[in-house]
């Protein structure tokens, strides 16, 4: 579940092994790239990070935002 709070969207994701999370990450890049919207993340092993703010709206959360949490959640289905 995303968390909203101190005008971001965040959530951990976690997966059985770093290559589950790392073809992940690069499935959410390739989602963001045709966005024009990326996310700020992480990966330590089988964990991913990800935290959504709009930097041309003042690092606060938009629609853009929520659009791209709700697509990255799809890529889990």
């Amino acid at each position: 579940m995303w968390k909203e709070e101190d005008n971001k969207l965040s959530r951990t994701f976690k997966f059985k092994d770093f290559s589950e999370a790392f073809a992940f990450m690069t499935r959410v890049a390739f989602l963001a790239e045709t966005q024009g919207h990326h996310p700020d993340w992480s990966n330590t092993y089988n964990k991913v990070n990800i935290t959504l703010s709009t930097h041309d709206a003042g690092n606060i959360v938009t629609d853009k935002d929520r659009d791209l949490a709700k697509a990255i959640d799809k890529l889990l289905k």
